[in-house]
C-alpha cells in the first residue's frame, strides 16, 4: 500500500508551485539578455583612448538595429577576439559568417580586386550586399583569396584607419570601417552609421575620412574614384611639401635672428687676449 500512495504523493509535489523553479530563471536570462546599456561616442576626441573593445556599447535585442542587405564576412580567427570588430557585429547579429569556398553574390572588399568601390555598385550593394575578409595585416598572405568567390571584388580608395590598432594609417583599415566605407561611397549612409554606432571610436571615421568620401561620392564609375584617389593623394602630398617649405622658411629667419657664436669669439680675442701678437714670429 505504501508504494502505491508514492506515486500520489510524487505527482502532488510536482504540482505544487515551487519558489525559485526553471521557468524563473529562463525568466532571468531572457531578461538579463534585454538589459544592455547603450553607446555612447566621445563628442571632442577623434582619437580613440583604448585598443580594448568595451561590449557596453551593443545595442539592446529589443532596440537592436538592423540592415536590410546581406553583409557578410570570411573569418579567419587572427585577431584577439577583444579586438576583433567583425566579431563584435557577430555578436551584435549585424553579421554573418561564410565558410571558406562559398559564393557571395554581393561586393566583396579584396586586394584581389581591379576596380575600386564606386557608386555605381550601389544597384549591387542594394540587391545583395556586402562583404569583407576578417584577418590580420600581419597575415594577408596567409589567407587563400582564391577560395573567396565573388563576381564583384573591389578595392577600396585611399581612406584612414580610424580604429585603435591602426589609428592614422592608410588603407589599413578594420572590418567595420572597410564595410562602412562600401555603403558610405554606394550611398547607404544610414547602413554605415548603424554599423559604426557599434563601436566607442565609431564616429571618428566619418570625422576623419567624410571629406574624401564625400568626393568620391560625387563620382559615378570606379575609374572616375580612381582619378580622385590620385588627386587627394597629390593634393595631400603638396600640402605636407608646403608645410615643410614653411617649417624651413621659418628655421632660417630664427637663424638670422640668433646671435652667431662665432663672431662673439672673434670680438673676444680681438686685443683682449695681451699675447695674441706677440705669440706670432
Amino acid at each position: 500500500m505504501g508504494k502505491k500512495n508514492t506515486p500520489n504523493a510524487s505527482s502532488s509535489r510536482v504540482n505544487r508551485p515551487r519558489r525559485g523553479g526553471r521557468a524563473q530563471r529562463h525568466r532571468s536570462v531572457r531578461t538579463s539578455q534585454q538589459f544592455q546599456p547603450s553607446s555612447s561616442f566621445p563628442e571632442d576626441s577623434a582619437k580613440p583612448s583604448s585598443i580594448v573593445e568595451d561590449d557596453s556599447s551593443n545595442h539592446s535585442s529589443a532596440g537592436r538595429p538592423h540592415i536590410d542587405v546581406p553583409v557578410a564576412m570570411w573569418d579567419f580567427d587572427h585577431c584577439d577576439p577583444r579586438r576583433c570588430s567583425g566579431k563584435k557585429l557577430a555578436r551584435l547579429g549585424l553579421i554573418t559568417e561564410l565558410r571558406v569556398g562559398s559564393r557571395f553574390r554581393g561586393v566583396v572588399v579584396s586586394p584581389k580586386g581591379t576596380l575600386v568601390v564606386s557608386p555605381a555598385d550601389k544597384q549591387i550593394v542594394g540587391r545583395d550586399g556586402v562583404a569583407v575578409v576578417e584577418c590580420s595585416w600581419a597575415r594577408i598572405d596567409d589567407v587563400p583569396f582564391s577560395k573567396i568567390a565573388s563576381p564583384h571584388e573591389r578595392l577600396l580608395p585611399y581612406l584612414l584607419a580610424t580604429n585603435p590598432t591602426n589609428y592614422g594609417k592608410p588603407w589599413r583599415l578594420n572590418c567595420v570601417e572597410a564595410l562602412a566605407a562600401t555603403f558610405y561611397i554606394t550611398g547607404f549612409d544610414q547602413y554605415a552609421e548603424t554599423l559604426l554606432s557599434s563601436f566607442g571610436w565609431g564616429d571618428s571615421f566619418w570625422k576623419v575620412n567624410g571629406p574624401y568620401l564625400k568626393r568620391y561620392q560625387t563620382c559615378s564609375s570606379a575609374e572616375e574614384v580612381a582619378v580622385m584617389q590620385e588627386t587627394i593623394i597629390a593634393e595631400l602630398q603638396e600640402s605636407y611639401e608646403e608645410s615643410r617649405r614653411e617649417k624651413d622658411a621659418a628655421r632660417s629667419t630664427e637663424d638670422l635672428l640668433v646671435r652667431n657664436p662665432n663672431h662673439a669669439m672673434l670680438s673676444d680675442d680681438d686685443g683682449s687676449n695681451p699675447a695674441s701678437e706677440g705669440d706670432v714670429e
